[in-house]
């Protein structure tokens, strides 16, 4: 996959203060609504919550429409008998079920609430609803004006605030209000006055933005939980909170190390042509041109910040045979062979203008040799600086990347599709050097793409041979399990272990995109979460051409027992997609639960997510969680979790602190978790953070009922929520 990302901007979302409840009607959050009414409630001024939205909100300020007469833009329509006086409230008789109907089309606007006034004969008792309504097929709740909505009682007016999260569940286009009578009532006239959308507070505006922010209806769903203390558990790996190195932003983030990683992988496209000895030169492959640059970060500066921060480093060293040269050359200069299809000052991508793919020049247009004692200086060096400092600077080396694509990504220098057997020629030659030169080292690989090449290699679809020529020509065996059964064999043979951990990269190929790409309509949101399910459970049918099950998880640990036991499991890259939406977010926090649930020996993010977005706060659910240190423990507990959530739970040596996290994957409907402890000791205190996509994070709840084994807890649409747990053991 692409390290750089050339000219793609990162927009932020910057921490602010935690998200208020849509409801707008929990304790004092009434208040923001009332502010934002203004003159309407007879206070002057425009209120808390009238400040500037952002550009999610294109409604700064609220909307009136009705304030003494109809406000600009605004139609009436509707089927009560009504009298609009210039000046003065509408009069409305709403016998039969009588409604009043105001109209704006194309209204536009994020909005946190409908806020009126109304004055009506005592003996109608509870008797109105309001709705929203647009052409279509779209369909919104009606709404009852119950007591908890009426904010204040002014005379014969009563003051009413209904949150636009009953109104409209789902965030719909809307361009009409209807008020209305929900019984029968008199002939008396209804006086409605003061009638306005609310706007949203900034922070709520952006939770709804990213997909999360609602509250939900009621106590939610029941979802019955268990945490089971007395079956077996296992030792959770650090280094599954892993992300990737990002050169083009290296030195501009800082966020990337607030987010609570434990590892850093030093790979992608670019660093299979790393030449160490020149700095930060290598070439950016079919990502950009293929061009040699520097990116001003040299592997070594890569090796010390991660020192300098604690965290553990995993360091892809290249098999490919040739490394950049300097820092200007490119593979497809324009003066040497013509237009192309696409052009960047002077440098093609490769493709004639009729989408032909042009032939290579020599590799040493861009490139010199890198043969494995090339691989061998650079390992000898590392080790070298880490006797002088006393710590060693790498965790993991990592076989090259992806080199079953090497004839697509590095074609300029390997135009010819890679087979089985020169795979395993470059791995025992270059993994030796690797072995020779730090004998404590722990090398992964072949750190391959994706499905096809779990299973098959390039020349299995080279064109002008049969298809699965190659695999049959190795016994029909499958890729993996071919390659590790060679590897074990060599290490019989010679006493030489060249690979500790099996290294495999996953994208979803449901369509749900990569990194900050990935439509987050309904339906794909919820195939995206799903698709979580492809890494760990056996039954789940991909969803992608594939169309089969492909429990990646499950299938290395039985490729492992069979041809190579005691190998560990790395998913070198992956991530969901739409990085800044809630359901992004909850397929990563997904993952990492689902890694420490498998006891996997690593994984990478790749690359890292975008400060204070759902994917960011997904890493602190488990990493900080309350800003202060508190993270997922180190012994794993199992659990169970009703359908449409997840619950993961850890607990530390001494058993008497559990931390879980909890996911409710539905965007709509809030949760009751009712969790059972089993054999977990009597639990003792509990505190609550919750997150469903506000900036600021994780903030402190309400902790729900709690018993000596048990406890409920409201898991509001979209949201993570970790409880810090302590238990007294018996």
């Amino acid at each position: 996959m692409k390290l750089m990302e050339v000219g793609v901007k990162r927009a932020r979302m910057k921490a602010g203060a935690a998200v208020l409840s849509c409801a707008l009607l929990a304790g004092g959050t009434v208040a923001v609504a009332r502010a934002a009414m203004g003159a309407d409630s007879g206070t002057g001024g425009s209120g808390a919550a009238e400040q500037q939205a952002p550009a999610t909100a294109p409604s700064t300020e609220r909307v009136m429409l009705y304030d003494g007469g109809l406000a600009s833009g605004w139609n009436d329509i509707g089927w009560a008998p009504r009298e609009l006086p210039k000046g003065a409230p509408a009069r409305m008789r709403l016998f039969n079920y009588g409604g009043w109907i105001l109209y704006r089309p194309k209204l536009e606007g994020a909005f946190g609430a409908l806020s009126f006034r109304f004055s009506a004969p005592e003996s109608y008792g509870e008797f109105l609803e309001a709705r929203l309504d647009t052409p279509g097929a779209v369909v919104f709740p009606r709404v009852p004006i119950t007591p908890e909505m009426k904010v204040r009682k002014d005379g014969e007016w009563t003051e009413v605030v209904v949150p636009m999260d009953l109104l409209n569940p789902r965030g719909e286009p809307f361009d009409r209000v209807v008020l209305r009578a929900s019984k029968e009532v008199g002939r008396d006239w209804v006086l409605f006055d003061k009638v306005a959308l609310v706007p949203l507070p900034p922070e709520v505006a952006a939770a709804l933005a990213a997909g999360g922010g609602k509250s939900g209806k009621g106590a939610g769903r029941e979802a019955r939980m268990s945490i089971d203390c007395t079956a077996p558990g296992h030792r959770i790996s650090p280094l599954i909170y892993g992300i990737a190195f990002d050169g083009l932003h290296e030195k501009q983030d800082t966020h990337q190390f607030r987010m609570g990683a434990t590892a850093r992988r030093w790979g992608g496209n670019p660093t299979s042509r790393y030449n160490w000895k020149l700095g930060g030169a290598w070439n950016t492959a079919n990502d950009w041109f293929f061009q040699n640059v520097d990116i001003g970060v040299s592997a070594d500066d890569f090796l010390e910040t991660n020192r300098k921060r604690g965290i553990q480093s995993a360091l892809t060293v290249p098999l490919l045979g040739w490394v950049a040269k300097d820092t200007k050359s490119t593979g497809f200069p324009v003066s040497r062979f013509g237009p192309q299809q696409k052009e960047d000052n002077g440098n093609g991508n490769g493709v004639g203008r009729d989408g032909t793919p042009l032939k290579p020049g020599e590799p040493s247009l861009t490139s010199v040799e890198a043969p494995p004692s090339f691989v061998a200086e650079w390992v000898t060096s590392i080790r070298e600086k880490d006797k002088a400092r006393g710590a060693r600077g790498v965790q993991m080396y990592i076989l090259d990347n992806e080199p079953m694509l090497w004839s697509s990504t590095h074609r300029d220098v390997f135009p010819e599709p890679l087979g089985y057997d020169e795979l395993m020629k470059r791995t025992i030659e270059y993994g030796t050097a690797v072995r020779k030169a730090d004998p404590e080292a722990v090398i992964a690989g072949p750190a391959e793409w994706g499905w096809t090449n779990y299973l098959w290699s390039a020349q299995d679809f080279a064109p002008g041979k049969m298809t699965h020529s190659d695999r049959r020509a190795h016994g029909d065996v499958p890729l993996l399990p071919w390659y590790l059964r060679q590897l074990r064999d060599y290490e019989k043979k010679t006493g030489t272990r060249i690979l500790d951990v099996v290294d495999l990269h996953f994208y979803p190929q449901t369509n749900v995109g990569v990194g900050l790409e990935g439509n987050t309509d309904k339906d794909t949101n919820a195939r995206r979460i799903r698709s979580v399910r492809a890494l760990w459970d056996p039954t789940y049918k991909d969803e992608s051409w594939i169309g089969e099950p492909i429990r990646l998880i499950p299938r290395m640990k039985e490729w492992i027992a069979e041809n190579y036991p005691g190998r560990g499991i790395s998913i070198g890259e992956y991530n969901f997609g739409a990085f800044k939406h809630m359901s992004g977010g909850l397929a990563q926090a997904e993952a990492l639960g689902r890694f420490a649930q498998e006891g996997i020996t690593s994984a990478f993010f790749f690359q890292y997510p975008p400060e204070g977005s759902p994917v960011f706060w997904a890493f602190r659910a488990f990493r900080d969680f309350d800003g202060k240190g508190g993270h997922f423990e180190d012994t794993w507990v199992p659990a169970k979790a009703a359908d449409g959530t997840s619950l993961f739970v850890s607990r530390d040596e001494s058993g008497k602190k559990l931390v879980a996290v909890l996911l409710n994957f539905d965007p709509d409907e809030a949760a009751q978790a009712q969790i059972e402890l089993k054999g977990c000791g009597t639990l003792d205190s509990v505190r609550v953070l919750g997150y469903s996509g506000a900036p600021g994070g994780f903030a402190e709840q309400t902790p729900g009922a709690k018993a000596e084994g048990s406890l409920t807890q409201r898991l509001p649409p979209y949201s993570m929520t970790v409880l810090d747990l302590t238990v007294k053991k018996p």
